[in-house]
């Protein structure tokens, strides 16, 4: 097939997945954002880190991010340690209208995939993304299994968790390892293949900072 023809195909099936209009309430900037900071870790669930995986300017992030806390969909919580920083998390209201999400019927349509198709799908489509956002000047997000500053001392021990963050310096939780990152940066133990021979996910991305 015609190598134009995928990209219309890829930019026409986003377009179905997205809904019509106002799904749900939200515009497709702000189901963006929710899915965004539902699935970023802790030092990426800001302003400016949205508006680096958005490709948007920080003012037009923070207009979306504004109508998301005023419609209680994202909480603010400033930083103690930086009073200029805010993290914005997800609500149990956002939780609730997240489970109808307009691309729920691709992620379906993805499922029922066979494995060996998801899987050389998958690796196509992140291949696609990492030279088109390196040809661009934008940067991706990975997460922690895949990326270099991955620090993974072994099992758990006492309540103390084994994995760290080396950009951060800071210790991981077991279920932040497959959240979104700003930091990412591809390389890790875990990048490539398995050794069964399936695609794990990785996303190339420069080192960015999360900060505010």
């Amino acid at each position: 097939m015609d190598s134009r023809v995928i990209a219309e195909l890829i930019l026409h099936l986003g377009r179905i997945a997205s809904g019509d209009g106002l799904a749900g309430g939200l515009t497709s900037a702000q189901w963006t954002g929710l899915r965004y900071f539902a699935r970023a870790n802790r030092f990426s669930r800001t302003p400016s880190a949205f508006a680096a995986f958005h490709g948007t300017t920080r003012g037009t992030a923070s207009q979306t991010i504004k109508g998301l806390v005023a419609d209680g969909y994202l909480k603010q919580t400033r930083s103690k340690s930086d009073g200029r920083s805010v993290r914005l998390d997800v609500t149990k209201k956002a939780g609730a209208l997240l489970k109808d999400d307009p691309i729920r019927a691709l992620a379906l349509a993805v499922e029922a995939l066979p494995p060996g198709v998801r899987g050389d799908f998958s690796a196509g489509l992140q291949a696609l993304l990492g030279t088109v956002a390196a040809r661009a000047g934008k940067p991706l997000f990975g997460t922690c299994r895949t990326c270099v500053h991955f620090g993974d001392g072994g099992c758990c021990q006492d309540g103390v968790t084994a994995y760290e963050c080396g950009f951060v310096n800071a210790p991981l939780t077991a279920d932040e390892l497959d959240r979104l990152c700003i930091n990412f940066q591809s390389g890790g133990p875990l990048s490539g293949r398995s050794r069964s021979g399936q695609s794990r996910s990785v996303q190339s991305v420069r080192p960015a900072s999360g900060r505010v």
